[in-house]
């Protein structure tokens, strides 16, 4: 293959303090002044300090003070990035490079891959993904799907914040959001996961449900909700609404809490003035407790009653 003239090396130093090389392999390239682009074809391999692209075929916008400005890759290219012992994978139709600002663009059937070893860490599919390798921070939109170890999520936009290590800070997810791990899922209009603390948020119409050894679920509504991995607990709060078998229960707050043995929900506790059904009967008070195993409650602070349908007819004396 041979190698692109050393003078585009010098062109990049006006991309930051430091220059960084540029090297280009194909079979055949061509410049077009009309066009002002360099184009490759068969077996393009393009390297810019740790990342590497490989296409088929490939041109490079060139502006009009002959800096390089944008590479843009065809036909299903394949771009790689070594961090450590980390590897970033992107696969698309099309992948654009910057190379002024070292933004990365992957459109059309999109996946990108952060293994760490041989294990991969982190699966992203979506219909547009776009990497900035300064700032570290990938975001996807169109359907995006993830897998992160074991948590697998659906979304329209994603934002995924790493350090320069390639280890993962933040997970944002916007709209239609959804999360599922193991037997538990979770959605909402916005999640935030962090990966060090091992805590999830959401807000906006969320919903919650969290599945029993019996297989019953207990599903939870509410405004904001946080859940806190390490300790399998819940909080929730704005408009709290809990459905469990036969139980249904209503209040401005509740914190749920697993069973110290099989560390599945077990306590509900609504804080605030709530209400909580079963069968024919209303039980309201300022606070609630809630157990699934055995199947139980106490309503404790200014504690009211309501059974319905009550026979008030006479009997026969």
């Amino acid at each position: 293959m041979k190698k692109f003239l050393i003078i585009l090396m010098l062109m990049l130093t006006g991309i930051g303090v430091i220059a960084s090389d540029l090297v280009i392999e194909s079979k055949t390239q061509t410049f077009s002044d009309s066009e002002r682009k360099i184009k490759l074809d068969g077996g393009v391999k393009v390297q810019l300090n740790n990342l590497t692209v490989h296409s088929d075929t490939a041109d490079v916008s060139v502006r009009r003070n002959n800096k390089l400005d944008t590479a843009t890759f065809y036909d299903k290219p394949y771009a790689v990035e070594y961090t450590g012992n980390k590897k970033r994978e992107v696969k698309s139709n099309i992948l654009q490079v910057s190379l002024i600002n070292k933004v990365v663009r992957a459109e059309g059937e999109t996946q990108s891959v952060i293994t760490e070893g041989d294990t991969p860490i982190i699966i992203i599919n979506a219909d547009v993904q776009e990497y900035d390798t300064n700032s570290h921070i990938m975001v996807a939109t169109g359907s995006v799907t993830m897998k992160y170890k074991d948590i697998n999520t659906f979304s329209d936009k994603a934002v995924i914040i790493t350090n320069e290590s390639g280890d993962v800070k933040k997970i944002d997810l916007l709209g239609n959001a959804k999360v599922k791990q193991d037997q538990n899922e979770s959605e909402g209009h916005h999640f935030v996961y962090n990966p060090i603390t091992e805590e999830m948020s959401v807000e906006g119409h969320t919903k919650s449900i969290a599945m029993s050894d019996d297989g019953k679920k207990l599903t939870i509504h509410s405004d904001y909700q946080q859940y806190n991995k390490k300790q399998n607990s819940y909080v929730g709060s704005g408009h709290v609404k809990i459905w469990y078998d036969d139980y249904y229960a209503q209040g401005p707050k509740v914190n749920v809490f697993p069973d110290a043995k099989t560390n599945k929900p077990n306590e509900v506790y609504f804080i605030g003035r709530s209400k909580i059904i079963q069968q024919e009967k209303d039980i309201i008070a300022d606070k609630i407790k809630m157990t699934m195993d055995p199947k139980d409650f106490v309503a404790e602070g200014n504690v009211k009653t309501i059974i319905h349908n009550v026979d008030t007819k006479d009997g026969d004396l």
